[in-house]
């Protein structure tokens, strides 16, 4: 016998998913449990209810829940701890933590990482900006420079762009006060969690400001990283342009 169609206690026929009926039922269950996080139902870190009880409270059975978990946890949304239940992903875990970042050394290990917060002000946005984070033109937004090191060498320095009405209050002290993930703070005092992203790379020669900072030549090549990062609801959050010193590393990407 085919189960019914899920029903969600805390969710209103419009705003369930608009392809619901033309999608499998795990997947329907799937959205809704997004739609939970989005709602920040479940914070950053807090276990998610058990498979019963979402099963139960979808009115579908726990086989369904659970392959909409497993694919929720593959995208590293939701983390299985075993013998404890299943958690919402935080970048504050070091398995998330740099899921974003591929860049790998040549030789060896990674090498032990640092942050320095170089600049941090409200701007503008241009139209370029504007039409990436689904702004308009002119609209205020929060500009970041940091520089990333490996042992102590420079490797990338990130320009990052965030919506000023969503980050309101994020400024110079108060990244140089936090000493833990940039995207751990955005959870934590933002309520934004980044769960995916899309990259554009390409070559390029280092400026002089960039070559100072990164301790180069200018014109040296670097590796720029366009990245804008999400969260839920395919909503963008971030425009960040790194530009990524490879004399002993790699970018690395896995394609499935």
């Amino acid at each position: 016998m085919s189960e019914s169609p899920p029903i969600d206690r805390q969710q209103t026929p419009s705003r369930a998913p608009h392809s619901a009926a033309f999608s499998p039922l795990y997947q329907q269950i799937k959205g809704l449990i997004l739609q939970g996080l989005d709602r920040g139902e479940w914070k950053p870190g807090e276990s998610i209810p058990s498979e019963l009880e979402l099963a139960a409270r979808f009115q579908v059975s726990q086989g369904t829940v659970r392959k909409a978990i497993d694919e929720l946890a593959a995208e590293n949304l939701l983390i299985r701890r075993q013998g404890k239940g299943t958690f919402v992903a935080t970048h504050n875990e070091a398995k998330v933590r740099y899921r974003f970042l591929r860049l790998t050394p040549d030789e060896g290990r990674p090498g032990v990482s640092s942050s320095q917060i170089l600049d941090c002000r409200r701007a503008k946005a241009s139209a370029e900006i504007a039409a990436a984070l689904d702004l308009r033109a002119g609209d205020a937004v929060v500009n970041m420079r940091r520089a990333l090191s490996f042992d102590d060498v420079p490797t990338i320095l990130d320009d990052i762009w965030l919506p000023g009405s969503i980050f309101k209050g994020l400024t110079l002290e108060s990244l140089l006060r936090y000493r833990g993930p940039v995207y751990a703070l955005f959870e934590t005092e933002f309520g934004v969690s980044m769960v995916r992203a899309e990259e554009k790379i390409r070559a390029v020669a280092a400026t002089e400001a960039q070559a100072e900072l990164l301790r180069v030549q200018p014109g040296s090549p670097l590796l720029q990283v366009e990245r804008i990062a999400y969260t839920y609801g395919d909503r963008p959050m971030e425009l960040r342009r790194g530009h990524y010193v490879t004399e002993r590393y790699h970018y690395r990407n896995s394609l499935n």
